[in-house]
């Protein structure tokens, strides 16, 4: 008796690009912008309590910095997306023997038999004709397409949460060590933060890690050096 075959299961991480990239990049600024602006703030002098009100004021309109930002580009994607699916649409109503070639042509640029690829656009087109085209031709995929109000969202939420946790350093940590906590618990976090986001990619920790770590560095070593030169006590 032949043997049969299991069902084939696989989860690819690619679905995830859309909110993976605006959260990863949510969090790192977070970290790296409040850090940042509370070692310049430390190191030109000042209370605790004026340095939590700095870090508050970072985070809210960090927050609310990068869920409009990530809503409009991201708002932006779909707008051209939609675009060429209307013009995708207007061609396959106004042109399909034109469209049915063209996307034979790309099966067959990809190595497919002539016949077999006129036929798999064939039976593609007469399934959904415009999701084949998109797919194919532009590129757009369910996985990949823009979603303005999800990335807005995971944004702004991983934002306030990578600002968070400087703020909460700087609120409990001693006084007199202040710009070493900060520096080296944000350190901490900025790795953690780069091996977590390349597991949640599939790929290897230690390069995302170390490089989110030399970057996030250089910014606090720089606004450091700021605060000591030209800081004045707030």
């Amino acid at each position: 008796m032949p043997r049969r075959h299991r069902p084939h299961h696989e989860h690819h991480r690619t679905e995830r690009v859309g909110w993976l990239r605006a959260a990863v990049l949510g969090a790192n600024d977070g970290i790296v912008s409040t850090a940042s602006l509370l070692t310049g703030v430390v190191a030109a002098g000042g209370a605790r309590h004026e340095w939590i009100l700095v870090a508050l004021a970072g985070l809210v309109g960090g927050a609310m910095s990068m869920a409009a930002g990530e809503y409009v580009s991201v708002s932006s994607q779909r707008d051209s997306e939609h675009a060429d699916l209307a013009l995708e649409r207007r061609e396959l109503a106004n042109h399909p023997a034109s469209e049915l070639h063209e996307l034979a042509s790309i099966y067959v640029a990809r190595g497919v038999d002539p016949a077999l690829a006129a036929e798999v656009a064939r039976q593609l087109s007469a399934h959904d004709a415009l999701a084949a085209h998109a797919r194919e031709e532009l590129g757009i995929t369910r996985a990949t397409i823009a979603r303005p109000v999800q990335a807005s969202l995971a944004s702004a939420a991983s934002f306030s949460l990578g600002a968070g946790l400087p703020l909460a350093v700087v609120a409990f940590a001693p006084a007199a060590a202040m710009i070493a906590w900060i520096s080296g618990t944000s350190l901490a976090f900025l790795v953690t933060l780069g091996a977590i986001a390349a597991y949640a990619g599939g790929a290897p920790a230690l390069r995302p890690a170390l490089r989110v770590g030399f970057w996030g560095a250089a910014a606090m070593a720089l606004t450091a050096l700021i605060g000591k030169l030209f800081g004045t006590a707030v």
